[in-house]
């Protein structure tokens, strides 16, 4: 009866082992499918797009769309930062316009391109330390804070170019805005460092993993010794300076610093960060979820200009996807929290 009862259990135990093994396997395909959806949608309406919308493949089309998305995947960077430690950014539309007219009115009176562009990071590296210093130690909520900055900030440029636009034309500094190296417009290779950087930063390095432990949660990161206050400090200071730079190059590109540039900046950077699996709840984020998230943004915008969508429907689309994002989020979060 023993050897009987015991060639059971060894039946049952084969039965089973290729039933946890399926489960497994089928677990692990969800996981993959749902880390992916995003990307492999992308490669989907890439395709799609190839075919239906004339000149879209083409390489004048694919160059220029690229150069298009080159602020907004810069700052992206910096903000998926931002959001993966439980904190966001309203005012990089304004420091981008602040640095660039700062940069122009250093350069008009100066001609140092050094001092031009030493002074517009110097400009937002400040700005955004202070954002920092607003909502870690003064506890500031961070809607509040950045939103200030962002009027503040905004008030700043209009004052400083006397509402004008402040134009450039030293030819150097104009030729890093339309420059090329091997074929692609600086901008483009800038952006391309900017995410190889931050990608090491947040997977590689302590700095990425305290971020991503104080978004999780900060209480139990400050309990392990993190200093949670400096940390949100540099965080939003790389922001800043990040942005910066972005509104410095946008200066160069459009040969003149505008008091009145990227309006609503903040909106589609925040947009590509979510739709690229960011949590706006903190802890969890991807640079190459970022990087489809830019692209995503970037390439509705060009498809509606080869179709020449009028302005009007264009923030219509803009605002839907900033909502299908968020609704997103709340999706996946949902999903984790029943897991």
């Amino acid at each position: 009866m023993s050897s009987l009862s015991s060639a059971q259990a060894d039946d049952a135990s084969a039965v089973q082992q290729p039933t946890l093994k399926q489960s497994t396997g089928m677990k692990t395909t969800q996981h993959w499918l749902q880390e992916q959806s995003m990307p492999l949608a992308y490669a989907l309406l890439f395709v799609v797009l190839s075919f239906t919308v004339e000149n879209f493949f083409s390489t004048t089309n694919i160059v220029g769309l690229m150069l298009s998305v080159a602020q907004i995947g810069m700052v992206a960077c910096t903000m998926m930062m931002c959001l993966a430690s439980r904190d966001f950014d309203l005012s990089v539309g304004s420091t981008i316009a602040f640095s660039g007219v700062l940069g122009a009115i250093i350069l008009e009176r100066t001609q140092s391109i050094t001092l031009a562009v030493g002074g517009g990071l110097l400009a937002g590296a400040l700005i955004g330390a202070g954002n920092g210093v607003l909502i870690a130690y003064l506890r500031v909520n961070a809607l509040i804070a950045t939103l200030a900055t962002m009027l503040m900030v905004r008030g700043l440029a209009f004052i400083v170019s006397k509402g004008q636009a402040v134009g450039i034309s030293n030819e150097t500094f104009i030729s890093f805005g339309d420059g090329r190296l091997f074929g692609l417009p600086y901008p483009v290779l800038v952006v391309a460092a900017c995410f190889l950087v931050f990608g090491v930063l947040l997977n590689h390095t302590v700095f990425g993993r305290n971020t991503l432990a104080i978004g999780g949660n900060p209480d139990a990161a400050r309990l392990a010794g993190i200093k949670v206050e400096r940390l949100r400090i540099w965080i939003f200071l790389l922001q800043g300076l990040i942005t910066a730079l972005a509104g410095l190059i946008l200066a160069s590109r459009i040969t003149s610093g505008q008091p009145n540039s990227a309006q609503g900046f903040e909106l589609d950077v925040i947009s590509a960060c979510v739709l690229g699996g960011v949590s706006l709840q903190g802890g969890k984020a991807r640079i190459s979820g970022v990087l489809v998230g830019v692209l995503i943004m970037g390439t509705v915008e060009n498809v509606m200009n080869l179709l020449d969508v009028d302005a009007f429907y264009q923030y219509l689309m803009r605002g839907f996807i900033l909502l299908a994002a968020v609704l997103l989020d709340q999706l996946k979060s949902h999903a984790t929290r029943k897991s």
